[in-house]
């Protein structure tokens, strides 16, 4: 029991050393594990703190790059500011100048105002009336024109309408026997017969048109006249006389015509010749169109003479086509183109005399009333150049010219 005893705790012990060393060994295996991983721990914490420092570094570096362009571009900036603060300057100077022109535009302006104003204060309400005769006159000095070089009565009798109703407006009894030389010139207008020259120009269009459809006469037509028994001979002998007479008559039909011919025969007209002659007339009409405006009334019915001659020696006066148009070409020769117009306008000369004694004494005592109010001090603070002047400022004189002018250029057309 003893011995057995005895092993038993010596292999207890045996145990309890080998369980011991074993401890031992994996508390060794255990610390150099903790060593490994502390190392790569403390290698990864220094590898991450230089790569820390190194994007930093890197960081600084590009951080200063960028400063040093912002200043580049500020000093660049500046400069740009300093360029344009100039040109700034530069453009305010221009401004001024301009400033200073206009101030001198608008100070020849405000003169020029003044002086027609004090113009038109020159011009009492009595005599501004009396433009009303200048228009009257340049109403009367249009009539003669629209009735001697257009032979237009009716606008002329208008424009003599309007020239008697501005006269009307004066409520002048010096002017009641100009207004009634109107009126005697409107009553004469008024009896000139009145020609249609559009119509008339349009029927000898019409007529050019209709020349085709006329047909030429025939010359043959005494040829086809025979006897009624058309030479037939009989059977009996007791007629040989009249078979004799029918069998020559048959012979001469047939190999030979006689007739006699005197002036009033239609003259031969050659084959296909009808084509020139009916140019010929379409000619003669357009000679008969383009004298109606002109007023050439020989011209116009001698044409037309001309074409009544051919149609009737030529075509076929029994149609009824050739009958129209022959009854119309009478009826424009029958019509008066050349309209007789007065030679003179009683109230013309009257309304002259007018505008010589009023209104043109009146524009030139206004003239010279004007002048001496509106003059202006010779020294001015700033004088424009003598290019800038000329469109600005006219003169009194060259304004008061232009006032007058539709009266002057009324005389001249009379």
């Amino acid at each position: 029991m003893t011995e057995h005893n005895k092993s038993t705790e010596t292999d207890n012990h045996k145990e309890t050393t080998d369980i011991a060393n074993e401890h031992t060994q994996s508390t060794s295996r255990t610390k150099k594990r903790s060593g490994l991983v502390g190392s790569a721990i403390a290698i990864a914490i220094i590898i991450i703190i230089g790569g820390g420092l190194y994007y930093t570094h890197q960081q600084n570096i590009q951080l200063a790059n960028e400063n040093n362009d912002l200043k580049q571009q500020m000093s660049d900036l500046i400069e740009q500011q300093k360029t344009e603060k100039m040109r700034l300057d530069d453009l305010l100077s221009a401004h001024s100048a301009l400033n200073d022109k206009t101030s001198e535009y608008q100070r020849q302006l405000d003169r020029r105002m003044q002086e027609l104003q004090a113009h038109v204060t020159a011009l009492s309400s009595s005599d501004v009336k009396n433009w009303l005769i200048a228009q009257a006159d340049f109403m009367v000095k249009m009539a003669g024109r629209k009735l001697w070089n257009d032979h237009d009565p009716v606008t002329a009798a208008v424009l003599l309408k309007s020239a008697d109703s501005s006269l009307a407006e004066m409520n002048d009894p010096s002017l009641l026997d100009i207004r009634k030389s109107i009126n005697n010139d409107i009553s004469k207008l008024a009896t000139i017969n009145q020609v249609d020259y559009d119509g008339i120009i349009l029927r000898l269009n019409q007529l050019s048109n209709e020349v085709d459809n006329l047909r030429v006469a025939d010359i043959h037509r005494d040829d086809a006249m025979m006897d009624e028994d058309n030479g037939e001979v009989s059977g009996d002998i007791s007629d040989w006389q009249q078979n004799l007479s029918r069998s020559w008559k048959s012979f001469t039909n047939n190999f030979i015509t006689v007739r006699a011919r005197d002036g009033s025969e239609t003259p031969l007209l050659a084959p296909n010749q009808d084509i020139y002659l009916r140019e010929n007339i379409r000619s003669q009409l357009l000679i008969a169109a383009q004298a109606v405006p002109r007023y050439q009334e020989q011209t116009y019915k001698q044409s037309l003479d001309q074409v009544s001659t051919w149609i009737r020696a030529y075509f076929d006066v029994d149609d009824p086509a050739t009958k129209a148009f022959l009854s119309e070409v009478d009826t424009l020769l029958n019509q008066h183109i050349a309209v007789e117009m007065p030679d003179s306008l009683e109230s013309q000369p009257k309304l002259e005399k007018v505008m010589q004694t009023r209104v043109r004494s009146l524009l030139a005592q206004a003239s010279e009333s004007v002048l001496p109010e509106t003059k202006q001090p010779e020294a001015q603070p700033t004088e424009p150049q003598p290019s800038e002047k000329t469109p600005i400022e006219p003169s009194t004189e060259k304004s008061t010219d232009r006032l007058a002018k539709p009266t002057h250029s009324a005389t001249q057309e009379s």
